[in-house]
């Protein structure tokens, strides 16, 4: 695919980009997840979903970016935001948030022909124990992969990092969905797995952009997508989160583009 980027193409298709363009991708990160800092009063039981996003598409209208999402193959949200056992592309609506329900709320925009994508968990009133731990596991998941970037390690490193870690604690990665490259497009190669072995897989060069958004179920690892070919669910209606960050590789680790700018990524942050 040619995406108009500069840099090369590694011999699996994955693009890799110059220095400069780590500027481009912090400032498009850095909405993105503005956006979702400044969404979280707004989560609250009683509030509707399409209410939530309407607030995220005016937040985009304002800020002179564009939804990438309103738009892509029909869908016509600027979110993807999930309830409980809605495992990604939950379709906004008139449905009001209950207390103690939890929801993935997942945003992305083009800032100067450059992708943010990030997504994180939220909870309406009071947050139950079993959720609370299912957030915290799929949060620490994440960053657990994070860690396992950097040159010369492999995208089967990233996987087993997540997969090894929640499944000790007697959770289930989502097999179905998986993160992506990104940059002047919103998806290309790699399909970043969230399970793995070692040592498995593309090697990581210094140049690589893409994104890590793990799927944890309490129960079982098998979805569904419903009729509407957007919403995705847990087969066994468990409850599912997720997080995502967009990454790139740097000489001796890696920059997280989609840091949330007033700490708000764990729902707890207040």
């Amino acid at each position: 695919m040619d995406d108009g980027a500069r840099g090369r193409l590694t011999k699996d298709g994955i693009r890799i980009y110059e220095q400069a363009d780590f500027a481009g991708m912090h400032k498009a990160g850095r909405l993105a997840a503005h956006i979702l800092d400044e969404i979280a009063p707004m989560v609250e039981p009683g509030r509707s979903t399409a209410e939530l996003d309407a607030e995220i598409t005016r937040m985009v209208e304002e800020a002179g970016a564009t939804s990438a999402t309103i738009g892509y193959r029909g869908y016509q949200h600027a979110s993807c935001i999930s309830v409980n056992h809605v495992v990604c592309h939950g379709i906004p609506g008139d449905k009001r948030l209950k207390d103690g329900d939890i929801l993935n709320i997942d945003v992305t925009v083009i800032v100067d022909g450059w992708y943010g994508d990030t997504s994180r968990m939220y909870v309406a009133g009071k947050l139950s124990r079993k959720a609370e731990r299912l957030i915290q596991v799929t949060h620490d998941a994440l960053f657990k992969g994070i860690e396992a970037v950097r040159p010369g390690n492999t995208f089967g490193d990233i996987g087993y990092a997540i997969q090894s870690y929640v499944e000790a604690h007697r959770m289930s990665v989502v097999r179905d969905f998986c993160g992506h490259g990104l940059g002047r497009v919103f998806h290309a190669p790699p399909n970043v797995l969230h399970y793995g072995r070692p040592g498995t897989g593309p090697v990581l060069e210094e140049g690589m952009f893409f994104t890590i958004e793990p799927m944890v179920n309490l129960g079982r690892p098998e979805t569904k997508v419903l009729a509407d070919d957007w919403t995705a669910v847990t087969r066994d209606k468990s409850l599912s989160a997720q997080f995502e960050h967009s990454i790139g590789v740097t000489a001796d680790g890696c920059d997280i583009f989609t840091l949330s700018p007033a700490g708000r990524f764990h729902p707890t942050w207040g």
